[in-house]
């Protein structure tokens, strides 16, 4: 299908990153208006991946939260630490229910469009930018694009394979996430496992790995069954439900924007580095483009500012570099702090007090040498 049509915005890539800045696009008064095209591979998406977050007041997918937890626990050898998260509430929302509630919302705007086809390039032009897709292109005055046109460089990565599980009896405590059971095979890298109940027979069960290379398949499995035997011997359940994927850990910019063209969600450095957290700060960004356009500003999609991006420097340092086992930094962390300081951090809203609080519950020397390291680096 040729288009030739000039468009004010065109989303190329319909993931977390691109139907987030369509929604909230959709939701301004003003900018609703505007003539946008989305343009993707493939809009039937099934549930492939969960996200989970911390707010401390409803946000704008509230209603599509399919489970929200007020504790968290944290092991690692005989520390079993328990949590409660208020202020926040963790929560989480499957990928499904995201791309439907938001292709619904969508659909009752008429100056919205769809192409399903797969992106060849992504150029600058004369005036703002130009989208080639298999059987057309189009002009924009801004593209937002979240492809990845390039193998993605990353020193270490967040991993993982997750399956949902259900028994016949109840074997969970549903009011609890394990956010880190650190009692798993390490890898020879930092290695936990996530467990979420989603009621008191069906859970996700993921395990989580920071490191330089991603494993097989079979390697996660290996895991989550001796995981699953150890702690529900002789129980029967069915995996209901299985996710995979690897997000980079990383500092470095991933593109670099150019004119017009402004890359999102992962490609615009949206993931924190240190964590992999990644759907607030979508949100966060995509939120950020809406008002600067609204407000005729120049687009800057950065969400991480110098403070916490040195943070995030400095942990994967020492990551990389092995100054430190990953599974001790994070288990002093919950240690000696509450849930709410730390998801303040994590998320990039503590304040100086609070930062200083955390980086007590860490070796100083350590820490000092390898921000040193960085300094220098930079």
């Amino acid at each position: 299908m040729q288009i030739e049509n000039k468009y004010d915005y065109i989303i190329a890539g319909a993931g977390c990153a691109g139907y987030s800045l369509l929604y909230h696009l959709l939701q301004d008064p003003f900018l609703c208006k505007k003539k946008i095209l989305v343009v993707d591979t493939n809009f039937n998406k099934g549930n492939d991946r969960t996200w989970c977050f911390w707010e401390d007041t409803d946000g704008p997918f509230e209603s599509i939260v399919c489970k929200k937890w007020s504790n968290i626990e944290v092991l690692k050898g005989r520390m079993q630490r328990l949590l409660p998260t208020a202020p926040f509430e963790y929560k989480m929302i499957q990928g499904i229910d995201f791309y439907q509630y938001i292709s619904a919302f969508a659909k009752g705007f008429d100056n919205v469009e769809w192409i399903a086809s797969k992106i060849l390039s992504i150029d600058a032009a004369d005036v703002g930018a130009r989208v080639n897709w298999e059987g057309g292109a189009a002009n924009a005055n801004y593209v937002f694009s979240s492809i990845n046109g390039e193998r993605i460089q990353s020193t270490l990565w967040q991993h993982f394979k997750g399956n949902v599980v259900e028994f016949d009896d109840a074997v969970f405590d549903k009011s609890v996430a394990r956010l880190m059971d650190f009692n798993v095979p390490q890898m020879d890298a930092t290695a936990f496992m996530y467990l979420l109940p989603l009621t008191d027979k069906k859970a996700l069960v993921e395990y989580t790995l920071f490191s330089p290379n991603i494993l097989e398949t079979a390697e996660y499995d290996l895991v989550l069954n001796a995981y699953m035997e150890a702690h529900y011997k002789g129980q029967a359940y069915s995996i209901v439900h299985t996710e995979q994927g690897a997000i980079p850990m990383t500092t470095k910019k991933m593109t670099s924007t150019i004119n017009n063209v402004i890359s999102i969600g992962t490609m615009g450095d949206a993931v924190k580095a240190s964590t992999g957290y990644a759907f607030q700060f979508i949100q966060k960004q995509t939120q950020q483009i809406v008002k600067q356009l609204k407000l005729n500003q120049t687009l800057d999609a950065s969400v991480h500012y110098t403070r916490h991006q040195f943070y995030d420097a400095v942990l994967l340092y020492i990551l990389e570099h092995k100054k430190m086992e990953g599974d001790e930094i994070f288990a002093r962390i919950f240690k000696k702090n509450d849930a709410a300081t730390v998801f303040k951090f994590l998320s990039n809203t503590s304040n100086l007090i609070e930062d200083i609080r955390i980086m007590l519950s860490l070796p100083t020397q350590i820490f000092l040498t390898a921000a040193i390291k960085v300094l220098f680096r930079r």
